[in-house]
């Protein structure tokens, strides 16, 4: 029975396979409803603050804000949102495949990309693939805050205050549902109008107080803090929710592969012992 001998010891190391991922499925359920529940209380905010400033592309102040300024775009600056650790299934490499489609096109019209890494993964992919890699950000946790990102944002800010780049983009994945996370690549700046049914431009303003300046000077860059962080924040759900459905997944294969093994497991037994009730037949008839 040598052969049912390293059967058993196989279906026992995938039983112990199966328990870590059954564990690591039950974590993630757990940290899930937390990342969502932070993700959906920032969510407001992060909407309202989107609107007043791509209203504000309509206004007309005085003071005309750099950032509601375009430009021609010769050099982008890219901000790349994945995770730190893997075992979540495709959902960082469906992202990374998003963000080079896009490379490959600025690359074609001659455009280039200096990039931002928020996360041990896309730190590694893009540093792999030689991109110019500008600052990066990792071992966040579970609960990032605004302030761990402050730092590289200010990076990219300041590069388009020095005409170093001409557009901001942030790419990152979207939270849909649980079983559904969607990479997306939203452009920040220069900021675009709001897309309204009535056209709005000439008609009207905000009210600044103390002035233009010193209110769009703060809440710009406000919205670009917030936009990144709402990003991270909506990639940590995703996270926890594809790795989830990935250790689901896993826990389900283990388990056919299992019924799998015990079924030839069966079948080696039950021929052996035929084989042995054969010889012993055969003995007696010899006898």
């Amino acid at each position: 029975m040598a052969v049912g001998k390293e059967i058993r010891t196989q279906i026992g190391s995938i039983k112990n396979t199966q328990k870590i991922t059954r564990a690591m499925e039950m974590v993630a359920a757990s940290k899930m409803r937390k990342t969502k529940d932070r993700m959906e209380a920032t969510r407001p905010y992060s909407k309202k603050i989107s609107q007043i400033i791509k209203h504000l592309a309509y206004a007309k102040p005085e003071y005309q804000h750099p950032f509601l300024v375009e430009r021609e775009v010769k050099r982008v600056g890219l901000i790349v949102i994945s995770s730190d650790r893997g075992l979540c299934g495709g959902l960082n490499s469906n992202l990374f495949r998003k963000v080079l489609l896009q490379i490959r096109d600025w690359e074609q019209s001659n455009i280039e990309v200096d990039l931002c890494a928020i996360g041990n993964k896309a730190s590694g992919f893009f540093s792999g693939i030689n991109a110019n890699i500008v600052g990066q950000v990792v071992k966040l946790g579970d609960t990032p805050h605004v302030e761990d990102i402050i730092g590289l944002i200010k990076i990219m800010l300041d590069a388009f205050y020095d005409n170093k780049i001409d557009a901001l983009y942030v790419a990152s994945n979207e939270f849909v549902n649980t079983m559904t996370q969607a990479p997306q690549l939203e452009e920040l700046l220069p900021v675009k109008p709001h897309d309204l049914e009535e056209d709005l431009s000439g008609h009207w303003d905000y009210l600044y107080e103390p002035d233009a300046r010193a209110v769009l000077d703060n809440l710009l860059e406000r919205y670009i803090e917030s936009i990144v962080y709402q990003g991270l924040v909506e990639n940590n759900a995703c996270e926890q929710a594809a790795r989830m459905v990935a250790m689901k997944s896993a826990s389900d294969n283990a388990g056919n592969i299992i019924d799998e093994l015990q079924l030839v497991y069966n079948k080696a037994r039950q021929a052996a012992i035929t084989q042995e009730i054969s010889e012993i037949v055969s003995g007696a008839a010899a006898v």
